[in-house]
Order: C-alpha cells, then sequence, then structure tokens
C-alpha cells in the first residue's frame, strides 16, 4: 500500500477520532478562554467559508475548476478544512497549531499528490498551465484569470453547494462552537 493510499483510507477515519478527543480535552485546558474561542472560532468560520465557496465552484471529474476559489489554490477544500483544524487548535492551546500542520503533511500531503495525477490525466492540456500559475495549497492574493481556459461557468452554485453536503460542515462547525461555547460557560461559571 502506498502512502497515498493509506493517506487516503485513514483521513476521515482519524479525523473524527482527533475531532471526539478535542471536544472532550480541549475544554478542559486553561488556555481556552472566551478570548481564545473567539479568535480561533473565526478562522475555523473563514476555513468554513473557504470550503463552501469552494463546493459550490467544483463540478469533480467532471471539469477542471478554475473560478472562485480555484482561482487563489488549486486545494481551496483542504486549504478551507486547514482553517478549520487551525481555528480549533487556536481556541485549544496555539501549540496544537503544530500537530495540525504535521497532521496535514502526513495525510494530506500524499493526497493532494495523489489527486494532482488524476487531475492532470483528466485534463492534460489545461491543467500544466493552472498548475504553473495557481499554488497547490496557500493562496494567492489575486485570483488567476486563465486566459484560453476553458470556462467553468458563471459562479457560485448553491446546487453545487447542497449537492456535495457541504452544509454538514457549516452545521458541524455551529455545533462544535455552540458546544465549546457551553463547556467554556460552564468552566467559568464553576471555577474549575
Amino acid at each position: 500500500m502506498t502512502a497515498s493510499e493509506l493517506a487516503k483510507k485513514l483521513r476521515l477515519p482519524l479525523g473524527f477520532i482527533l475531532a471526539a478527543l478535542y471536544l472532550v480535552f480541549a475544554p478542559l485546558a486553561r488556555t481556552f478562554t472566551w478570548q481564545s474561542l473567539l479568535i480561533g472560532g473565526i478562522v475555523a468560520l473563514i476555513g468554513v467559508l473557504i470550503r463552501g465557496w469552494a463546493s459550490g465552484h467544483i463540478m469533480k471529474n467532471d471539469r477542471l475548476a478554475t473560478t472562485g476559489p480555484y482561482a487563489h489554490t488549486r486545494n481551496p477544500l483542504y486549504f478551507g478544512s486547514f482553517l478549520i483544524s487551525v481555528g480549533f487548535a487556536i481556541a485549544a492551546h496555539w501549540a496544537l497549531v503544530f500537530l495540525v500542520g504535521i497532521f496535514f503533511l502526513v495525510i494530506y500531503a500524499p493526497t493532494m499528490a495523489r489527486e494532482k495525477a488524476n487531475i492532470k490525466g483528466r485534463f492534460p492540456h489545461d491543467y500544466p498551465k493552472y498548475q504553473n500559475n495557481v499554488p497547490a495549497f496557500f493562496p494567492r492574493i489575486f485570483p488567476w484569470r486563465g486566459s484560453g481556459m476553458p470556462a467553468e461557468g458563471v459562479g457560485f452554485s448553491m446546487d453545487l453547494y447542497m449537492k456535495h453536503g457541504e452544509w454538514k460542515a457549516a452545521l458541524g462547525y455551529a455545533g462544535a462552537m455552540v458546544y465549546l461555547g457551553i463547556r467554556l460557560w460552564m468552566k467559568t461559571r464553576h471555577g474549575a
């Protein structure tokens, strides 16, 4: 089994396990405060919004996505997930950001490499130009306007957003924030 295949198998189960452990232990940290929850919550919300924006632009395996967030980064869904993870890490303890970075290097780097090969194979004429102009992960500030690239559509599609089920990430974010807020309120109320 290659590193890419192993990363693919472990990505979701590990993500759910780590999220569950986080929800249990993060509220116990001394560094978990209203300020850290606010800052981390904002960073995570930006990640949720980026994922939502990306899911409303991508037509998986049908067209090469180059518009919307795909004009800034080739992997906006993963970048959004990274920001969600970083945000929740900040809420508990800034040192967890280091662990998030390691997790993304070990699990998501091989996943992105595998997907890059797949997309390159599906769109051999258009992908090299796109790859040369748009970074793989950390976004460029200004969107790339791919002259000569096939247009993918007119913009964000709520139908695609719903089809890809990205509303679940938004719901999960809201639920986690409410849960963490309640735990923090209980912690500050009881002085524990």
